[in-house]
């Protein structure tokens, strides 16, 4: 298992792991490829966000990958935090392949992204996941989540937030 970086490359295993979610509500969403002419505009893009040009705050997106080169998970570490990211979205967002849930993956994905927290010091991490994604929040207490104070959006969705010190 091995993090990389979103390259041409890796085209075609990032459009069928997008193929596979349900959902138009891709997280992390700076993965969705819904509206870009071609893979070079989405990356395009993505090195813009990343560099926090326009609304986004400087971030790094990484795919874990296995020794096959499939990729099995998704993360977005957010260098800072914003109101919005306070609240809702934390430091971190990850997912896992709908195909390779269960495995283990999400706590690989999520502990490796903690490395790169630390190598960015960024000593307190903030998690989220919703009230009903227990899967996420076990995840988040076995890479040392203590949970705070719920968030609840406009619309009702309970967030659950979580904090991991990740200092020496």
């Amino acid at each position: 298992m091995r993090l990389v970086r979103p390259a041409i490359e890796r085209q075609m295993e990032h459009e069928a792991y997008v193929e596979e979610w349900e959902t138009d509500r891709m997280t992390p969403s700076s993965f969705h490829l819904g509206g870009y002419k071609s893979y070079e505009a989405y990356l395009t893009s993505l090195h813009k966000r990343e560099r926090g040009e326009g609304k986004w705050l400087p971030s790094t997106n990484y795919m874990l990958v296995d020794d096959q080169d499939v990729v099995v998970a998704l993360v977005d570490i957010r260098h800072a935090l914003n109101r919005h990211l306070l609240n809702v979205g934390g430091h971190i967002g990850y997912s896992t392949r709908p195909s390779k849930r269960g495995k283990g993956y999400a706590t690989i994905v999520l502990a490796e992204a903690l490395k790169k927290c630390k190598a960015l010091q960024i000593d307190r991490v903030l998690v989220t996941c919703n009230l009903s994604n227990t899967a996420s929040a076990r995840v988040i207490e076995k890479n040392g989540g203590v949970e705070a104070e719920h968030y609840v959006e406009s619309d009702g969705n309970v967030v659950r937030r979580f904090w991991i010190d990740n200092g020496e």
